[in-house]
């Protein structure tokens, strides 16, 4: 917020030269300072709580992402899915707390990586409080736990441990710096970018930084481990490993949701800002209101188009799908979520929904495995939503949300050429092969020290049972392979049938 400046010698000609004109322009010039420290000071307490709450919606996500994850896979392995969750977020607060901010935000630094804050020392200061720093590990975490849901099922429970502190404490920090950092090469908010068309990414949320990174992370590990025992046939076909509840994944799918709203409108980070146009009531709290309503129309959009283009392509109505469509929208609209018009959302879930499906017929072709169809999901359609942005990025919008940079190029089909999405395109192939170069010799290490994969009677067991001390709860598992023990009520008659039934003396 601008201060409000009081000059006493400026107030003087106007009170008279005299002793007490000079008494009054200083008592005046005074209140007038306090009156701006008061501002400030309330300004700075609204931006921070608007950021501590966004953070902890943010936070939220991680229970979605524990509900999806484990309705989505067998129930032999429920406990094991919960607590790699709970891991994700443990392990990625010390890791992120100690390198990751500093690599990602660490100013001044140059354009590949961050070199302050390490351990928040010097914190806070000028450039950042604590409650960014919340903020930015609850997006931290969520890249990891993306991750755990593609390999699911069949990993080691160090391996969680291992690869979640090196995604969120070195992978996915660079990844942010490069295209969030105000020091970044790629990043919009550069004041002399250059590198990329005069433009830098415009990539608001993170459909690339977040989603892409955790999506092509899982992408390799999944690979790397193969598919889950009994996935494909062996003809090849391919042979469905439902989750054992649908409940819990319509759960974590409204937590995902719920969070998603702060993982959007709350990237503005400030919401008291004002954009100075004759609009009194136009500002920053608009456009985090219209970031809102274009991540509500995306998903709501993709939800739609999957349960019919499912129906048209199974012939049944499937809720599972219908939630992986309407996150898939989600991490679309992330990009461009601040700078596109509300119409453009709906074009682009209808058209993440259709890249959902499509990968999802590619991996099955391909005999990939991912138990909640995260790569697909998270790296496919958040490539969509780079591509997106791109294309529909709307100019008034691009020039409130990254001001200083008149000429700055916007989205090719709103006329503005094709630099913006140039850039958007360079993001997508840089973060494909950062996050290759570093998650594939991990992910290949372990896997060659044998501590990637469970072995095969551990995973037909299921892990709950071999690794976490027992079953999350009773159950009767459809699986014929498998060879755990088998619960089932059943209804016992009575034997004699001419006694009244208040009088039938039954053992069960």
């Amino acid at each position: 917020m601008d201060s409000l400046s009081c000059v006493a010698s400026d107030l003087l000609p106007l009170l008279g030269n005299s002793t007490n004109a000079t008494a009054a322009a200083d008592f005046i010039c005074n209140r007038f300072t306090a009156v701006s420290n008061k501002l400030s000071d309330a300004s700075y307490a609204i931006d921070n709580t608007y950021l501590l709450f966004s953070a902890y919606l943010v936070f939220a996500m991680q229970l979605g992402f524990a509900m999806l994850c484990a309705g989505s896979v067998r129930a032999k392995n429920t406990m094991n899915i919960m607590l790699t969750n709970v891991l994700d977020a443990a392990a990625g607060g010390l890791s992120y707390y100690l390198f990751g901010f500093a690599f990602a935000f660490g100013a001044p630094s140059n354009g590949f990586i961050g070199r302050h804050f390490f351990g928040l020392k010097e914190f806070p200061s000028e450039l950042f409080d604590y409650s960014y720093f919340l903020y930015q590990w609850a997006f931290a975490i969520a890249a990891a736990g993306i991750t755990s849901g593609s390999i699911a099922e069949r990993t080691q429970f160090v391996a969680y441990l291992i690869y979640s502190s090196f995604l969120t404490g070195f992978v996915y920090p660079i990844v942010s710096h490069w295209f969030w950092s105000g020091d970044g090469w790629g990043s919009a908010a550069k004041s002399d970018n250059d590198i990329l068309f005069g433009s830098g990414v415009i990539d608001f949320a993170g459909s690339g930084v977040v989603h892409m990174v955790g999506g092509i992370a899982g992408l390799w590990g999944a690979l790397i481990e193969g598919p889950r025992i009994g996935r494909f046939d062996r003809s090849g076909r391919s042979v469905a490993l439902r989750g054992h509840s649908a409940s819990l994944v319509v759960l974590g799918s409204f937590l995902l949701w719920f969070g998603w709203y702060g993982f959007n409108p709350g990237s503005f980070l400030t919401i008291m800002k004002s954009y100075g146009t004759k609009r009194t009531y136009y500002g920053q709290w608009s456009a985090v209101g219209r970031t809102a309503v274009t991540t509500t129309l995306a998903g709501s959009t993709a939800a739609l188009t999957t349960l019919f283009g499912k129906r048209l392509l199974v012939g049944h109505w499937n809720v599972t799908d219908v939630c992986n469509g309407l996150l898939g929208g989600f991490a679309a609209i992330t990009s461009g979520c601040s700078v596109v018009e509300p119409w453009a959302a709906i074009v682009c879930g209808f058209i993440a929904a259709w890249v959902l499906m499509g990968f999802n017929k590619l991996a099955e072709k391909l005999k990939y495995d991912d138990p909640l169809e995260a790569a697909q999901l998270h790296g496919g359609c958040g490539a969509w939503g780079v591509l997106f942005t791109g294309l529909f990025a709307k100019k008034a919008f691009v020039n409130e949300v990254y001001p200083g940079r008149p000429g700055r190029p916007y989205g090719l089909f709103m006329g503005g050429g094709g630099k913006l999405l140039g850039a958007q395109i360079i993001e997508i192939l840089v973060i494909f092969g950062w996050v290759t170069v570093t998650m594939v010799p991990l992910f290949y290490a372990l896997n060659k020290l044998n501590l990637l994969r469970i072995s095969s009677e551990d995973e037909m067991a299921g892990m709950d049972l071999t690794r976490h001390g027992g079953f999350a709860y009773i159950y009767h598992d459809e699986d014929e392979n498998s060879n755990l023990p088998q619960f089932k009520m059943t209804r016992i008659e009575p034997t004699n049938t001419s006694t009244p039934d208040h009088q039938s003396n039954t053992t069960v």
